[in-house]
């Protein structure tokens, strides 16, 4: 299988910097995306170290045997490296103490049609197949909590004013538990799309499912998508990888 990508991380309309930090490595089948806290101290720092410990930790590239349990292993090491080099940072540095981010990251199994994807916090990673919408991972979020108890709709949960509280994350001070890790299989025309909530958290759920479907360039797409953030109002930093598979 074959990837192609598309990449864009924007400010946004509202803040005053990005927080927010990506990585792109093609030639290891490994792709992730961070979102710094930015209610706390250093929230562009945590997503930048978070983004560079994972890219140190797996800069071995996997076995082509490697199976898709060792894999989530391995990303859930990384994830943890990720975790403690935070922590550190913020002991040496005081003004970075407490700061923390998401990390959501998908690594392919040369092995077979495959990837898995590790995530902490509130990113997303989606999947589209023959025109349906497929989020693969769960928000670490207190109104997720809600709705799994059956306390909140999804609706309600969307435009609740705790939708950011986040239950988990890199950094901030505590230990996180680790890493959600989940497998999806990748036939050719699939289409993944990784995000932070800076744009799934303004593109409706129906809206975003009609834009992934259109059989476009993936670099039209990015920028559609970065389109409809902004005419939503873009009131946080948005992230996003787009991902198709295809074969040899």
């Amino acid at each position: 299988m074959i990837w192609e990508y598309a990449a864009r991380s924007d400010r946004g309309l509202r803040r005053r910097r990005n927080e927010d930090a990506l990585l792109v490595a093609p030639d290891r089948r490994l792709f992730a995306i961070a979102d710094g806290m930015g209610g706390h101290a250093a929230g562009d720092v945590a997503s930048a170290l978070a983004i560079a410990t994972l890219d140190a930790a797996l800069a071995r590239a996997p076995s082509p045997r490697i199976g898709a349990a060792a894999l989530a292993r391995r990303l859930r090491a990384a994830f943890a490296a990720s975790h403690q080099a935070l922590l550190a940072h913020g002991q040496a540095v005081p003004e970075c103490l407490g700061m923390g981010t998401t990390l959501t990251a998908l690594a392919a199994l040369a092995s077979e049609d495959a990837c898995v994807i590790a995530h902490v916090g509130d990113s997303r990673a989606y999947q589209v197949r023959t025109g349906e919408l497929r989020q693969l991972t769960r928000d670490h979020t207190w109104v997720q909590e809600q709705v799994d108890l059956g306390m909140l709709s999804p609706a309600q949960a969307a435009s609740h004013p705790y939708s950011s509280i986040l239950l988990r994350v890199l950094g901030g001070g505590a230990e996180p538990g680790p890493a959600d890790t989940c497998g999806a299989v990748c036939q050719p025309g699939d289409l993944f799309l990784l995000c932070t909530d800076g744009l799934c958290g303004v593109i409706p759920p129906d809206d975003l499912r009609a834009m992934l479907v259109q059989e476009l360039p993936l670099e039209e797409l990015a920028d559609q998508l970065v389109a409809a953030a902004y005419l939503r109002g873009a009131p946080d930093n948005l992230t996003l990888l787009l991902l198709r598979a295809r074969a040899e």
